[in-house]
């Protein structure tokens, strides 16, 4: 029995009813209001402003900075098995333990740090459904204390990217055969206009627009006004009904630099049940500096 599924409660009813495929990978704030003393709990908040979390954060839960706890600080890649190993270890987290991801943005980072977590074959994960901003609008107790825990001697596997994870030949090649990919950054970052989301610094690559034949799908589309995740039937109804994505499909999902398209892999993956999903991380930040990458602008996939 994984520790997931030994968990109190679980798969969460008040998720369950949502209809998702895998309703074991979310949890609810009612539900971690009820078991945020679990020993074998450990919660981590990632988020886009890393210092949201010294403001204050749910009881018991630790600081995940996405810019050094999960990038190589050199290379353009993620941390290595050595560092991933001690970073869990650190935190007090095992094969024993559960571990709860949450954060701002919807959940960006939270899902992003759940497929990183992926990539190390690290089962253990779930997602707080709604995130940091649904636990906040509740008036949820949150706390500015640091927690710490014991370490662990925890063995992490070495990372295989293989299945989750696409790199621009791969992607390029994805194209070319005319197989579905999924554009999750705003319509104005689609079309070209804009090279980064309204209200940022237009910032980081040469040219806008996106990959040919690729889909526009905004990635708050799947997200509830509370933050949560949309029902299975409304998340059908974008991604199979309107794209015409089948299960069986092999999907690649990418945004600007890996994060809003970890979100939407995370919804066809385990809210809908897609077997074959790859993120291109490098996304836009790399294609759209790559020369003789094709691009197309406008509305037009």
């Amino acid at each position: 029995m994984s520790p997931i599924s030994a968990l109190p409660d679980t798969p969460d009813p008040r998720i369950a009813a949502k209809g998702y495929a895998h309703p074991d990978r979310l949890v609810s704030t009612d539900w971690l209001a009820a078991h945020l003393d679990h020993p074998s709990l450990r919660l981590l908040e990632c988020n886009e402003d890393v210092l949201l979390y010294s403001v204050e954060h749910i009881p018991g839960a630790q600081k995940l900075d996405w810019h050094i706890d999960l990038n190589d600080q050199v290379e353009r890649d993620y941390i290595a098995r050595d560092a991933f190993e001690s970073l869990l270890r650190a935190k007090g987290i095992d094969d024993s333990t559960t571990v709860v991801l949450y954060g701002d943005k919807n959940n960006w980072w939270a899902t992003y740090a759940f497929w990183v977590f992926q990539l190390f074959g690290f089962d253990n994960a779930v997602v707080l459904d709604g995130g940091r901003a649904k636990w906040l609008a509740e008036d949820r107790p949150t706390t500015t204390d640091v927690p710490s825990f014991p370490a662990t001697t925890f063995a992490a596997r070495e990372r295989n990217d293989v299945s989750i994870r696409a790199f621009i030949d791969e992607t390029r090649a994805h194209m070319q055969a005319g197989k579905p990919m999924v554009d999750v950054r705003s319509p104005q970052e689609y079309t070209g206009e804009k090279l980064h989301m309204p209200d940022y610094p237009q910032e980081g690559t040469l040219r806008g627009g996106h990959i040919p034949g690729a889909r526009s799908v905004p990635w708050a589309r799947a997200a509830a006004a509370d933050g949560s995740f949309k029902t299975a039937a409304e998340l059908r109804a974008i991604y199979e009904g309107e794209l015409g994505l089948a299960r069986g499909d092999e999907v690649i999902t990418y945004c600007r630099i890996g994060e809003r398209s970890s979100h939407t892999w995370f919804v066809l993956t385990y809210l809908l049940g897609f077997e074959r999903v790859r993120n291109y991380d490098g996304s836009w930040t790399e294609w759209g500096n790559a020369v003789r990458a094709p691009i197309r602008q406008g509305e037009e996939p």
